[in-house]
């Protein structure tokens, strides 16, 4: 390997430590050595190598993943492979609307060199300043506006892949529509690593949009904000890019612990039971994006659909509202550990989940704090379980594969998936076998022998062996 990519981007020992221990410091394992190439050619060449030798490869982007998808086994036997030198813009092209670059360009950097252009590349997610795109393909990652845009596996047209052969297929079509048999590009992304390693895509753009504008939405319930979201996908049809919705008692906690922020309200609305952010694109006019607005959300307020509306005036109230919503997870941190369920339910059952769920938990396990925000418009919460005041976070984990049975028989009962956006990783591979067919796994395994017969790509993740 230090022949292939130099001495210098082998790494072992305390110089590997930091690519062995997931976000969430769940995970932990070891590896002979992480390798970090500098070109697709290197990658191939590397993956041989191990191919020839019988070595497992774990791929590593941005390591923001939050299910251990990128994290080596405790056998350190694998090599861990790193995208972090794979950071390359290589095309822009504007009148096909197209970007491709490297599977480890950071996700901002991307979406920057997209706005130089005058161009919008629409995946964006809270990780976005240190997750890679390669990673966001391999866990087909969802973010704020899947709603408009869709998940990772909508914005991407083509990609190029290095089979567990070290064979390389070049895949970087900026086509809409291709029609020649089976679709290579789907069955790589969502695939955790097990089935080849994406190292570039060529990814839609979109024009930049005219004008935006953001509200946060105080609501009585959580059937309201659903009954809201109908509201505004009839008023602002396709021009609606984001849809979240949030627990009062969640954006409490988030000013409580960073007090220079504030939820916008005075008085009860300041304590509603729920907020939605929801935003606006405009291709038209910033009048037209305004007038809009006022229309659809001054009705539902005088319908007492919503309790109060603050809209954001300028970019920096904007970013101020978002800064809110994205701030939950470092929240949760400062909170210490939780049991985190990333699911995804029909949105017309999405409020009576969370009741039947939420009174479910508290029989089994009274006490408990729900902490529940998400991307409602397209069905996708973070349904989590924090400790109640007389336990312990040791007690409270080791509660949880029974916490995490207890929500996911739940979400299958009403239809929904155990991973939304997150992936499988390693989290939940025990889980697949209680929630999807026998046939569903067995076509799985059957595609992952065929594209990886020796089992040496990603190991113990995605499916249960």
């Amino acid at each position: 390997m230090q022949a292939i990519v130099g001495v210098e981007h082998v790494l072992t020992d305390e110089a590997a430590q930091p690519y062995l221990e997931d976000w969430r410091k769940r995970y932990r394992g070891q590896a002979l050595a992480v390798v970090r190439p500098g070109s697709t050619q290197e990658v191939a060449a590397v993956i041989k190598l191990c191919y020839d030798a019988g070595v497992p490869i774990v791929t590593v982007g941005g390591n923001t993943g939050l299910c251990g998808g990128a994290t080596p086994d405790s056998s350190g036997r694998s090599v861990v492979l790193s995208t972090g030198r794979l950071n390359r813009v290589r095309e822009i092209d504007t009148d096909n609307d197209t970007i491709t670059v490297e599977a480890g360009c950071v996700l901002q950097n991307l979406q920057e060199a997209a706005r130089k252009a005058d161009r919008l590349f629409a995946l964006s997610l809270a990780a976005e300043g240190s997750c890679t795109i390669g990673g966001n393909l391999a866990t087909n990652a969802g973010g704020t506006q899947v709603l408009r845009y869709g998940n990772a596996r909508e914005q991407a047209l083509g990609l190029e892949v290095v089979t567990p052969q070290g064979e390389i297929w070049d895949g970087l079509r900026g086509l809409r529509k291709d029609n020649t048999g089976y679709d290579l590009r789907d069955l790589f992304i969502g695939s955790e690593g097990t089935l080849g390693i994406i190292t570039a895509a060529t990814l839609k753009l979109y024009p930049v949009p005219v004008a935006q504008r953001t509200a946060l939405l105080a609501l009585r319930s959580l059937p309201d904000a659903v009954a809201m979201l109908s509201r505004a996908r009839s008023g602002f049809g396709p021009s609606l890019t984001g849809f979240e919705v949030m627990a009062g008692h969640v954006l409490e906690a988030v000013v409580k612990l960073f007090p220079q922020q504030r939820i916008p309200f005075d008085g009860d609305s300041a304590k509603s039971a729920w907020f939605a952010l929801l935003e606006l694109s405009d291709s038209e006019s910033a009048e037209h994006a305004q007038t809009r607005f006022e229309h659809v959300l001054g009705q539902a307020i005088e319908d007492g659909l919503v309790l109060d509306a603050a809209i954001a005036e300028s970019v920096a109230q904007s970013k101020a509202l978002w800064h809110l919503r994205e701030s939950i997870p470092l929240a949760e941190a400062e909170l210490g550990k939780s049991v985190k369920h990333d699911v995804s339910i029909p949105i017309s059952r999405i409020a009576e989940f969370v009741d039947v769920t939420n009174a479910a938990l508290q029989t089994k396990f009274p006490g408990v704090k729900n902490i529940v925000f998400g991307h409602l418009g397209d069905g996708n919460l973070h349904y989590n379980v924090s400790r109640s005041e007389d336990q312990t976070e040791q007690e409270l984990l080791g509660l949880q594969d029974q916490i995490y049975q207890l929500v996911h028989d739940s979400v299958h009962a009403f239809n929904g998936s155990i991973s939304a956006e997150h992936g499988v990783g390693q989290l939940k591979t025990r889980e697949l076998p209680r929630y999807k067919s026998e046939l569903e796994l067995r076509l799985m395994r059957q595609i992952k022998v065929a594209l990886d017969p020796k089992g040496l790509l990603n190991p113990g993740k995605v499916l249960y062996v």
